[in-house]
């Protein structure tokens, strides 16, 4: 199996009411803290998925710019899945924080030739920090064509395989979503 990695840094940040990705979080901007954790997972390849060019797209990073009319994360993950010239396709929000590089590293490990690896929480799936095989592109396509857009609905037909029941791991998948959020 080989791994690609991207960073999804494309959301409107409607409730936070700014950009996320620039936004400190233990004194360093979420763009930086996510991509060095995708960096330690040693992917083939490193991708950002965006809106538009952020001014901040580091130089060992290729941008992935979404399709117009964007629809949300569906559109940055087809992209990359489709972008991607290896197996499986590591996923992180530049919102989630709390992840950490052992946590994706147990989702890579948990991975199968043929199958990703997407977290539940009791349950509500996580398609935003996860792993994809290169057999979902085509189901992200078919459904970024069709008219709904859910994540959700779309990864439960792959099946949910890796369920979080630690509480310690269930922290790592919060996001930051409001300017009050607590950490």
């Amino acid at each position: 199996m080989t791994f690609s990695a991207v960073l999804l840094a494309g959301g409107e940040s409607r409730r936070m009411g700014r950009d996320k990705a620039t936004m400190e979080f233990e004194g360093e901007p979420l763009w930086r803290r996510q991509l060095q954790l995708l960096r330690a997972l040693k992917p083939q390849q490193l991708f950002i998925s965006a809106r538009t060019k952020p001014e901040w797209l580091p130089d060992d990073a290729e941008l992935l710019l979404d399709d117009p009319p964007s629809r949300g994360p569906l559109s940055g993950l087809t992209k990359a899945l489709t972008a991607m010239q290896t197996t499986h396709l590591i996923v992180l929000a530049v919102d989630m924080p709390f992840m950490t590089a052992a946590e994706l590293r147990t989702l890579v490990e948990l991975a199968t030739e043929n199958r990703g690896v997407i977290p539940v929480i009791g349950e509500r799936a996580e398609p935003l920090a996860a792993i994809y095989s290169v057999r979902a592109a085509a189901a992200f396509k078919a459904a970024l064509a069709g008219d709904d857009f859910s994540l959700q609905r779309l990864v439960r037909k792959f099946g949910l395989d890796h369920k979080i029941a630690a509480e310690e791991s269930v922290a790592l998948y919060r996001s930051l979503n409001t300017p009050e959020f607590d950490a």
